[in-house]
């Protein structure tokens, strides 16, 4: 399946049982709220096909893996209801991949920023390369990674998350690796397809049954993120719409 609109692209390929989904936006592959949206149902289905083992998650190109939230959209919104609803955007990704009945393995083929550290976070498994850098700048615009802290902490813990946070600066793929946000990072994108595909194949040659019971397992305790990424989009939301964001993230567009 293909959705391909001014909001980007979302594509979806079915082989062997293995579920490629990628996605894509001329802005370093942000997200607007669209494509969210479109991520969520198509994580949703993949979740309830029977012919898929595995879903390999990866964008288009060759640059950024991910840049986060849209900042045309973010400078859109004019009221609470908008900016949450934008927000809770990303909290639907993030529970969609909680949720879903299949492995989820994350194909981080560059830089990630806020949101798309979040993403790669929720992956269960991820592999990248050495330009996989990642950083979260949100308190910079003003507001924070309130809605992905708990995907990420829970790959990296708190004190690295902290770090991440108030330093505000570019980690490197290495040390992503080491706080165990990546299981292994490659030297160039052709190593890191081989190892995919591999590791994809392997995935899909075990049991349904015994991966979903997994999957299970990986998650548990995440059972009220139901509920808390969406009191955390609520305070993300208040706070982009402060002058302090507005100011931030106007310069940034500049």
């Amino acid at each position: 399946m293909t959705t391909q609109n001014p909001n980007g692209i979302l594509i979806t390929t079915i082989e062997n049982k293995i579920a490629t989904l990628e996605f894509g936006h001329p802005a370093s592959n942000s997200f607007p709220s669209d494509l969210l949206n479109r991520l969520t149902n198509e994580l949703n289905n993949l979740s309830h096909n029977p012919d898929v083992s595995a879903i390999v998650l990866q964008s288009s190109g060759t640059g950024a893996f991910c840049a986060g939230a849209s900042f045309d959209e973010l400078l859109a919104v004019s009221n609470l209801e908008e900016a949450t609803k934008f927000f809770s955007g990303f909290a639907n990704v993030l529970n969609a991949m909680r949720n879903c009945s299949k492995i989820i393995v994350g194909r981080i083929h560059g830089k990630a920023v806020g949101g798309g550290v979040g993403i790669a976070a929720a992956c269960d498994y991820a592999l990248a390369t050495n330009e996989s850098s990642i950083k979260l700048s949100e308190l910079a615009i003003g507001i924070g990674p309130f809605v992905i802290e708990p995907a990420v902490t829970r790959k990296i813990g708190k004190s690295a998350m902290t770090e991440m946070t108030l330093e505000a600066e570019w980690k490197t793929a290495d040390w992503a690796n080491q706080k165990g946000l990546y299981a292994k990072v490659f030297e160039t994108q052709e190593k890191l397809d081989l190892e995919i595909m591999a590791f994809a194949n392997k995935l899909a040659s075990y049991n349904p049954e015994a991966l979903l019971e997994m999957k299970k397992v990986l998650w548990e305790g995440t059972e009220n993120w139901k509920t808390l990424l969406y009191e955390r989009a609520e305070i993300s939301g208040k706070l982009v719409l402060s002058d302090f964001s507005r100011k931030a993230l106007n310069q940034l567009k500049k």
